[in-house]
């Protein structure tokens, strides 16, 4: 294989197969890499702007019975630190939102074994009936196949009652890497490779706006990565022509601290931040029609990040007013919306505020300056 020729076939947004990925990967010099990913950037966002969010993750219930082999923030059902988040604790964190100027939710929480699909239903209408400015960004395929089964349902079927009790959006969430050899081993419990993509493709149908993502750096190997790169490519391939599918994918490093992945089965993320940033530019390379990547400053901090953006990144996603999943296995890093407009800066870029579609939205005028020490 000549790097030239693929270079020239990614430049004309064409599908490089598994094995040309890989070839990429192993082969390709990263300054070269780089190159080719920002050129595709410029042409897929010509606005040059890096798009950042104002969101706030919250959690329905810790309550799980997945039983992930990375998750150290789920507690089985019975345990004493077991919660369901009440409409109280969701006003409270709902006006702290809007008051440090966020417009958003992003809802998830644990496959509870008694939270069937009223309960979301309720909740979400309560949300919106309270609080109709806010939009919810909520679970993700793999809590939809667990009510789905829960309610003996279909996927389309949930799908439409919670869209229709108010959910705008849904997560890419749990795709950690769509191959089934791996997610027997890391997270059991969870849908199969297939129903991920399936409940994603029934969201499309419907015109739910989705995101991607995958968790990398355990126990995948490097053709996995890809076909997990090309199953992504593949469902974005066959949404209907007016729906916006996956609106952005955001690869993530996996974070070991203390997880039963690291301390059981001596998994580590052995990630080096050259291989981060190779990943992002040959997400943007094997994913011609996804327009937004999404650099995971949470996992691999603000100067990868920032480098990120030189290699194919177009976006900083959200400075979370709240996350503890994630920070649960060790991500230690915080952005406040200056700090995070001063990343971009730094890195050569102008910010612009968004919304979950990736609409354009004003600073708000009264937005307060918010630091949370999780």
């Amino acid at each position: 294989m000549l790097l030239k020729e693929l270079y020239n076939k990614a430049g004309d947004f064409g599908f490089l197969t598994l094995e040309e990925g890989v070839y990429l990967y192993h082969n390709a010099p990263l300054a070269e890499l780089m190159f080719v990913a920002d050129e595709l950037r410029k042409k897929q966002v010509p606005h040059g702007k890096v798009t950042w969010q104002i969101d706030r993750n919250v959690n329905t219930t810790n309550v799980c019975i997945a039983n992930c082999k990375f998750c150290n923030f789920y507690r089985i059902p019975g345990h004493a630190e077991a919660y369901i988040t009440d409409m109280p604790t969701y006003r409270k964190k709902i006006e702290e939102t809007l008051k440090w100027g966020g417009d958003q939710l992003l809802l998830q929480g644990g496959h509870h074994p008694d939270l069937g699909l009223q309960y979301y239903v309720d909740t979400f209408k309560q949300i919106k009936e309270e609080f109709p400015q806010i939009k919810l960004h909520t679970l993700g395929p793999p809590e939809v196949a667990h009510i789905t089964k829960l309610e003996k349902s279909t996927h389309r079927e949930v799908l439409k009652a919670l869209q229709d009790a108010g959910m705008d959006s849904l997560p890419g969430a749990g795709a950690e890497i769509l191959i089934d050899r791996v997610r027997r081993l890391i997270s059991k419990g969870k849908c199969g490779a297939q129903e991920w993509l399936d409940i994603m493709h029934e969201a499309h149908k419907l015109n739910i706006t989705t995101s991607a993502t995958m968790m990398f750096g355990h126990v995948e190997t490097i053709e996995e990565r890809f076909e997990h790169l090309i199953k992504i490519r593949e469902v974005q391939n066959k949404k209907p022509a007016e729906a916006k599918g996956f609106l952005a994918f955001i690869p993530w490093t996996f974070q070991d601290v203390d997880t039963l992945l690291t301390r059981i089965r001596g998994v580590q993320n052995l990630t080096t931040p050259e291989e981060y940033i190779r990943m992002i530019a040959l997400s943007r390379i094997m994913l011609p029609n996804i327009k937004n990547i999404q650099a995971s400053w949470l996992t691999v901090g603000k100067q990868t990040a920032e480098i990120c953006l030189h290699a194919g990144a177009n976006d900083f996603g959200s400075i979370m007013l709240e996350e503890n999943v994630v920070s649960a296995a060790g991500a230690p890093h915080r952005f406040t919306y200056k700090s995070i407009q001063d990343a971009i800066h730094e890195a050569g870029f102008e910010p612009q505020l968004r919304d979950q579609q990736y609409e354009w939205r004003k600073i708000p005028a009264m937005i307060e300056e918010q630091i949370i020490d999780y």
